[in-house]
């Protein structure tokens, strides 16, 4: 991989999706398609896409019954995307299973606590751990249930690395320095993920809503 930016494209516009990955395809290292995109184009988008000739990240992030999950991941491996996401708070069992259910060559990453979340969010549903606390949990039952990382902030990288030193790490809410964060909460720079341990950076609204994504992209790889 020639980078670590993975560029989320959250768009349901096909031929935008093409357009944007094409123009930074010499800059970034995969696509990251999510909800938005998987649902308006399916799985014959994620083909199209797949033909630019990155990598894919196919972040749908499954949390179901561990049955169902491991169908759906089945239903999706005609597409060997190089990630795919799990909620890690889906259990034991449904990580195992998403796991022996997903093409050999596929990173299973669990997501903890998403980025637009802080500790005041996680009190409302129940959960009194401070997000620190909560993402090394979940990566603990993660590692232990033998799927490949996880996704967290970049604020809780480094300890996750550290208890978890052969784990996979996705570390997306990444914003260049003094760009705006939108709806996101606990957010760091491309560099100082990367220095913290992160295995590859998500980064969408950076480069996708640039004036020249291509630049943008440039622009933030030359920081790493």
């Amino acid at each position: 991989m020639s980078t670590p930016i993975y560029v989320a494209i959250d768009t349901p516009d096909i031929d935008r999706a093409r357009l944007i990955a094409q123009r930074v395809r010499n800059h970034v290292g995969g696509i990251k398609l999510g909800l938005e995109f998987f649902m308006a184009n399916g799985r014959s988008g994620v083909k199209d896409m797949a033909e630019i000739g990155l990598p894919i990240f196919l972040d749908l992030k499954f949390h179901d019954i561990p049955n169902t999950v491991a169908k759906a991941i089945q239903a999706l491996r005609p597409l060997e995307p190089a990630i795919l996401t799990v909620h890690a708070s889906g259990g034991r069992s449904m990580l195992e299973d998403a796991k022996a259910a997903a093409p050999s060559g596929t990173k299973v990453v669990a997501v903890t606590t998403l980025t637009s979340l802080d500790g005041e969010d996680l009190r409302s549903i129940g959960v009194e751990r401070a997000p620190h606390e909560q993402v090394l949990r979940l990566s603990e039952l993660a590692r232990d249930a033998g799927v490949d990382g996880i996704v967290c902030s970049g604020a809780e990288v480094a300890a996750a690395k550290k208890a978890w030193p052969q784990g996979f790490f996705v570390v997306p809410g990444v914003r260049p320095a003094e760009g705006p964060v939108g709806d996101q909460k606990r957010v760091v720079t491309p560099r100082a993920a990367l220095d913290a341990g992160a295995s590859i950076l998500v980064i969408g609204r950076p480069i996708t809503q640039a004036e020249d994504p291509d630049a943008a992209a440039r622009a933030i790889e030359a920081t790493l």
